[in-house]
């Protein structure tokens, strides 16, 4: 199947961090086998590392309209309106990408990150945990984790001294 013989090379590529030519391998593909989802979707990964955004954003929603139960197409999906300051949508895509994939430690840190961005600090942690319980060698969701946590403290140690300063 030369479809998957391009993705594959696609991949190769992607490991020795070529995504100009993963993008054209995973573009053969497609044009080889239009409707092939995970070639859509890494084609969205090297077009995003590669800086072209929107272009990544059409090929991860082909892949999704492909294959709707793809939580990676959604996971990338959500990484990619992140980059694009859409915090709101992002959390939505990392929700999907969960529900298929409940195991998906990436999806749970993400999630963490967009809630964060949207002033959920609570709800950020308890995802970074998630993520931890999955991956407890996961170093970025350590890092995110320790960083809320000094946020929520500090908000907790200012809310109890403007209660002492309010007390009569």
């Amino acid at each position: 199947n030369y479809a998957e013989a391009h993705f594959n090379l696609g991949n190769a590529l992607n490991d020795l961090e070529r995504p100009d030519a993963a993008a054209a391998s995973y573009g053969n593909a497609i044009a080889i086998r239009p409707d092939y989802a995970e070639a859509h979707n890494n084609l969205g990964n090297a077009l995003k590392d590669l800086g072209r955004l929107d272009e990544a954003l059409a090929h991860c929603r082909r892949a999704l309209s492909i294959k709707p139960d793809f939580a990676e197409a959604h996971y990338n999906l959500g990484v990619l309106l992140q980059k694009l300051g859409k915090p709101d949508a992002a959390a939505e895509s990392y929700l999907k990408a969960l529900a298929i994939k409940p195991d998906f430690a990436e999806a749970h840190n993400d999630l963490g990150n967009a809630l964060q961005d949207l002033g959920k600090l609570d709800e950020a942690r308890a995802n970074y945990s998630k993520a931890l319980a999955i991956n407890p060698d996961f170093a970025e969701a350590h890092r995110h984790l320790s960083i809320v946590k000094k946020f929520t403290e500090y908000d907790d140690d200012i809310q109890a001294m403007e209660r002492s300063y309010a007390a009569p």
